[in-house]
């Protein structure tokens, strides 16, 4: 599973359901594991089968409709309210999602997408919904995602607007950095500081 994340271009998979709480995106029943691999192939599990039951896929989900693919997850405003969950960000990461897109993200979860390799991007809601009428035309359509220029573009149209990310979080996901990792690759500015301090 890739870390480092530069410029993602992908067809996308879109949830246009608004207030998508962590239990939805990872129902509670399936938080047994303490590491992050196998949460995707319960993401969003109570929306994709009847009954709870693989056999009994809901073809009209999104996840479930081979129109759609991609690594890159849009989403309505609101997405990943309600429990603190890391297991959220760990079931969309674990599916093969590299970005997910909204017009507002919980603080908790953006912040546990970052700690998990998952960029989160947030637009204003004109330019979500553009993005989503125009992979609902054509799910073909591709969005990339730069994250070195904090840009995103819709490739349908060719309009590219700006999106915001915490400069840290930034060279963390640039790098596939954790926040040991990061500490590790300044150890030469550490010690050096170090030195200068006696």
């Amino acid at each position: 599973m890739s870390k480092n994340i530069t410029i993602v271009r992908s067809t996308c998979v879109p949830i246009q359901i608004e207030n998508v709480d962590t239990d939805q995106i990872i129902p509670a029943r399936f938080l047994k594991s303490t590491t992050r691999e196998g949460f995707g192939k319960n993401l969003f599990r109570d929306w994709r089968y009847y009954d709870n039951d693989e056999s009994k896929p809901k073809k009209e989900f999104a996840l479930n409709n081979p129109t759609y693919s991609g690594s890159i997850l849009v989403a309505a405003k609101n997405f990943g309210c309600g429990s603190s969950r890391e297991h959220a960000a760990w079931a969309i990461k674990d599916y093969g999602f590299d970005v997910v897109v909204s017009s507002f993200f919980a603080d908790i979860f953006k912040s546990n997408a970052l700690n998990n390799f998952l960029l989160p991007v947030r637009v204003s809601e004109e330019f979500l919904q553009e993005i989503f009428s125009a992979v609902q035309l054509d799910p073909s359509t591709e969005v990339e995602v730069n994250l070195e220029e904090e840009t995103i573009r819709l490739g349908a149209s060719g309009e590219k607007v700006h999106f915001d990310i915490n400069p840290y979080k930034k060279e963390c996901l640039l790098n596939g950095y954790d926040d040991i990792d990061y500490l590790l690759s300044i150890m030469n500015e550490i010690e050096q500081f170090e030195y200068n301090t006696r």
